[in-house]
């Protein structure tokens, strides 16, 4: 029953799609525009700066669901035919920017973070409108700027020519989930290492429910992005590496939390590609990881189960699921309000969860869900998640957002990936 119910909410979510489409070659060409964007405060200021644009070979993202309508992540940019005023394109993402704004840091400390924005190449004149979430969990408009795509300024061309691999080719990007996959810590003498890294993890992702069901509208490419030394950065240790996208672990303190801040370089390595999502391959026998949504998300190729953590990973920065473990030492601070439902599709403070999972739940389920061993299976409300044990609740008992140990997603968490997988392949 409950098989049948997911498949039914699946084919509305397919028709709400597919409902308020904009007619992809009226606005736009082949091309992917990459918008250099700096954001900048502290705990409670968000000024956002442009630094560049940059034009890209090819759009690789869906050209029929232009107007995202799942409504993640912490920010939004909406692109605007100027002429007429049509939205033509929307997007949700979030940023290592509004994670450090919950640190301990930035009560004290001004900071700046990169990041780039990418949408299809327009044939005219738009206006570019950036929104960030306030205290209300509502999208707010923080940035505004007009874009004439022949403008001189652009840049154009290949800030590296690194060697780019199709290693599983599903066929036209625009009917596919895109996944690259760069190098981060790889030498040259060790770029086979690298493509055997590649393989043996995007089959890990695509063995998992629900990847398999889709694994045929996958394609997998690569970017053999030689670093200078082996290895990433370890502040907390003394140790400094020269790698191309600069990646370390502690970030925000935290030892095992690996990230790059450098997401430009990541951006200029992905470029010669189309992408969905990247992921960045840290050659490392150590465990970390690090993910936001529609940013990217990476892991180390060694150390501790580093496919169960890469597989968590890519859950956040692929389909915007929030971390259901709440014992772990984290770097934020109040990271959630219990006061306002969060935008995550498998956390819930019950303030609006008619909006979440209501609908997969058996009748008589209670509320919170005890962890009883009947419940142990079932899709419930289990207090604790979000980094907190009190106010936030999760899904399932356990799950790959949970633990490592968890054999897979959960109900939830498989709902949220497919309706991400046909956003990207309907």
């Amino acid at each position: 029953m409950k098989n049948i119910k997911m498949l039914v909410l699946l084919n509305i979510f397919s028709c709400m799609v597919i409902g308020a489409q904009v007619n992809y070659g009226d606005f736009f060409t082949d091309e992917r525009m990459r918008v250099d964007l700096i954001f900048a405060g502290n705990h409670e200021t968000t000024k956002v700066y442009l630094e560049k644009i940059k034009a890209e070979p090819q759009w690789g993202g869906t050209r029929t669901n232009l107007l995202d309508p799942l409504e993640l992540g912490d920010f939004q940019y909406k692109i605007f035919d100027e002429a007429t005023g049509k939205m033509i394109f929307r997007r949700g993402f979030s940023t290592l920017f509004e994670e450090w704004q919950t640190t301990t840091e930035a009560q004290v400390s001004q900071k700046y973070l990169t990041q780039s924005i990418v949408f299809p190449y327009p044939r005219y004149k738009v206006i570019l409108e950036l929104y960030k979430r306030n205290d209300l969990n509502l999208f707010e408009k923080c940035f505004e700027m007009g874009i004439n795509p022949a403008d001189l300024y652009i840049e154009r061309g290949m800030k590296y020519n690194f060697e780019t691999r199709k290693i599983q080719d599903n066929g036209d990007p625009a009917n596919c989930v895109d996944l690259v996959f760069v190098a981060e810590g790889y030498t040259e003498n060790q770029l086979d290492s690298f493509y055997s890294n590649v393989k043996w993890l995007s089959e890990c992702i695509l063995s998992m429910e629900p990847f398999n069901q889709y694994r045929n509208k996958f394609n997998i490419w690569t970017v053999a992005s030689v670093s200078q030394d082996s290895g990433t950065d370890f502040p907390g240790e003394g140790v400094w590496k020269n790698t191309i996208m600069n990646s370390n672990f502690y970030t925000f303190g935290l030892d095992r939390y690996l990230t790059t801040y450098d997401f430009r370089t990541v951006c200029d390595v992905a470029a010669p590609v189309p992408y969905d999502q990247i992921i960045v391959l840290i050659n490392i026998d150590r465990y970390g990881g690090g993910g936001m949504y529609n940013h990217y998300c990476g892991g180390s190729n060694g150390g501790h189960t580093p496919e169960e953590v890469l597989i968590h990973e890519f859950g956040h920065g692929f389909a915007g699921l929030g971390d259901e473990y709440y014992a772990s030492e984290v770097a934020y601070n109040e990271y959630f309000k219990l006061t306002i439902e969060p935008w995550e599709p498998n956390l819930t403070t019950l303030v609006n969860f008619e909006s979440k999972w209501n609908d997969m739940l058996d009748p008589g389920t209670p509320v919170p869900t005890p962890p009883d061993e009947k419940y142990l299976d079932k899709t419930g409300i289990f207090e604790g998640g979000g980094y907190v044990s009190k106010g936030v609740y999760r899904p399932a008992f356990d799950c790959r957002m949970k633990s490592n140990d968890a054999e897979g997603f959960c109900a939830v968490c498989r709902r949220a990936i497919s309706r991400t997988i046909l956003y990207y392949i309907e």
